[in-house]
């Protein structure tokens, strides 16, 4: 018989709250508690706890307190992440996130899902989906982003979206639900190399 986590990161359904579940809980708790506590000056020590709460991380992750997840060991995330103030990540199931990704204030990326049937529901059942970011994604303020999505490559998706389906490469996404607006071209990498190359020339005087 397979264990309530077995069950859980297979996507079935699993009664959350069992030993093993609770375990994880307390330390994923203990662990935030600490990281949200810190004081300005401790930020080595938050970069430690991430490292130690998170299953996987790149070089250079930095998250802004307040921060909450539910047991942190079932994300992995590359370098060069930043998650502004207020992120939440309820890692039900796994949260993979690639390298150079950014996230605006209070981006919430939520794998779990419950039954339709109040029933069921009411029983404590209930699922999580995946849910995986791709490299160079900036995610803006108040976003959503639901259980089983998957965030393409090289991709900007607009604040206060609510992304419910597969968002592909190199596109801008908005809206709730989220859909492509449009696909970032050469003119935009034109556009924006022109202007960091003025603002290091400004800088050179």
């Amino acid at each position: 018989m397979r264990t309530q986590r077995e069950r859980m990161l297979a996507g079935d359904l699993y009664m959350a709250g069992g030993p093993e579940l609770r375990t994880m809980i307390n330390r994923s708790r203990r662990l935030i508690d600490e990281f949200n506590h810190s004081t300005f000056d401790e930020r080595s020590k938050r970069v430690e706890i991430i490292n130690e709460l998170f299953g996987k991380t790149g070089e250079n992750v930095y998250i802004e307190r307040p921060f909450r997840c539910d047991y942190g060991s079932h994300i992995t995330v590359g370098k060069n992440f930043y998650a502004n103030f207020e992120c939440i990540m309820l890692d039900i199931a796994s949260i993979t996130i690639g390298n150079n990704v950014m996230f605006g204030p209070r981006v919430g990326v939520y794998t779990a899902g419950h039954p339709i049937d109040h029933e069921v529901r009411i029983s404590g059942l209930e699922f999580g989906t995946p849910i995986t970011i791709g490299d160079n994604v900036w995610v803006g303020a108040s976003t959503v982003i639901n259980p089983g999505v998957t965030i393409g490559n090289n991709v900007v998706i607009g604040s206060g979206s609510v992304v419910t389906r597969n968002i592909p490469d190199n596109v801008v996404a908005v809206g709730n639900p989220c859909r492509v607006l449009r696909t970032i071209t050469e003119e935009d990498k034109k556009y924006w190399t022109d202007l960091k190359e003025a603002y290091s020339e400004e800088m050179k005087d």
